[in-house]
């Protein structure tokens, strides 16, 4: 059964908080003490603790006991993932004691809960107001409470729901070419430009860091000045979020089949370009895409991005460019932006040949596109822009 995730913004009072507050510390206090067990146990026998002997650890605890245990499967789930690692020779490192600031949520995993309408009943914690700003649907299965850098109270709800047949959509195609001078170029010869929300607030970004700096280490005005900066970026978060969920409904609503490279984002995150891509979020944009496109009946195609800007869409022929050479000239006469002759790639290797496009000449020929749904697709994204 399909799996989703529902996030709520939780309004504890001042009282609330601080049994909260106090709750993460002894969740801390739990996790240091289980790893503490299982660091001595391993230099004894040479095997981490299983999960049940971790288990027995638990009740001792003032927690809840489904949130003890969690706490001990989430210190079994590292263990796995290290061993796991080294036995394919990637890099692992040990999981760590943890201060506060790295206990930022705990879980219920079955139980110890309830949803009402405006509030959530938590064992310990009693009635919590709470913002459902869409109804949940499904049957609930988890609820984690987390703590944001900003301070503010998060509930985090896993829901199953029926698996309902959707009929696959019938329409245009598009090969999209993410990049950074354009955040996405479309096979039909429409563009979305980067809105670029680092650049507009790093200088804001870097003060807030330099203020930060200077404040006295376990001080009050270092926390308050802490506090300014996880806002920032909070507020920087949520805008890129909201521009990805923007355009990648546009994309659903107006294209059955959408193909896209198969990006490497982390690799390419390690290069020069690093502060461009990781502020475009491919990945973040792919996911949403793909699910929503699931929920819509569309389809998405990811392909090899190997040779998509070199390879000319008309005649197939290879020439290397370098990044600054914006333009693509062939030798067969097909003349156009690079950004549009590698979405014209992506597509024909997504439609195998079929119902793709082809370049040449002076002008774009586009087979499969319909003037007056690429005039549509312009000027929603041009009024998109705009907002």
């Amino acid at each position: 059964m399909p799996v989703r995730t529902w996030k709520y913004r939780l309004y504890p009072s001042r009282t609330q908080q601080i049994v909260l507050e106090r709750y993460l510390q002894d969740c801390k206090g739990l996790w240091n003490s289980l790893l503490e067990h299982a660091k001595n146990h391993h230099q004894e026998t040479g095997k981490f603790p299983t999960r049940k002997q971790l288990y027995l650890l638990t009740k001792e605890t003032p927690l809840f006991s489904q949130v003890a245990q969690n706490t001990a499967d989430r210190l079994t789930k590292s263990f796995k993932g290290l061993i796991s690692r080294k036995k394919t020779s990637r890099k692992a490192g040990f999981p760590r004691f943890k201060s506060i600031e790295r206990m930022k949520s705990f879980t219920y995993p079955q139980f110890g809960f309830k949803l009402l309408d405006r509030h959530i009943e938590l064992s310990t914690f009693g009635r919590i107001p709470i913002k459902k700003h869409r109804d949940l649907e499904g049957k609930i299965r988890t609820l984690t409470i987390k703590r944001a850098a900003s301070g503010k109270w998060y509930a985090v709800f896993t829901s199953e729901i029926d698996a309902i047949y959707v009929p696959r959509k019938q329409g245009p195609v598009v090969g999209i070419d993410l990049g950074i001078e354009h955040f996405a170029y479309f096979s039909d010869g429409s563009a979305i430009e980067n809105p670029r929300h680092l650049k507009k607030v790093e200088e804001k970004l870097k003060e807030a860091r330099r203020k930060l700096s200077k404040k006295k280490k376990q001080s009050k005005n270092r926390n308050k000045a802490r506090k300014k900066l996880a806002i920032a970026h909070e507020r920087l978060a949520n805008q890129r979020r909201d521009f990805l969920h923007k355009v990648s409904r546009i994309l659903v609503n107006n294209y059955s089949l959408m193909a896209m490279e198969d990006l490497n984002a982390e690799a390419l995150a390690k290069g020069f370009l690093a502060k461009e891509v990781l502020d475009c979020s491919w990945a973040e944009f792919v996911s949403m895409l793909r699910y929503k496109a699931e929920e819509a009946g569309c389809e998405v195609v990811l392909v090899n991005p190997v040779d998509t800007t070199s390879q000319c869409s008309s005649c197939g022929l290879i020439r290397k460019k370098p990044l600054a050479e914006r333009w693509h000239h062939c030798l067969c006469g097909a003349s156009m932006p690079r950004d549009l002759n590698a979405a014209i790639n992506i597509l024909n290797r997504a439609t195998s040949g079929t119902g793709g496009c082809q370049a040449c000449g002076e002008e774009t020929s586009i087979h499969h596109k319909r003037d007056g749904q690429v005039s549509s697709m312009k000027q929603e994204a041009h009024a998109f822009m705009r907002e």
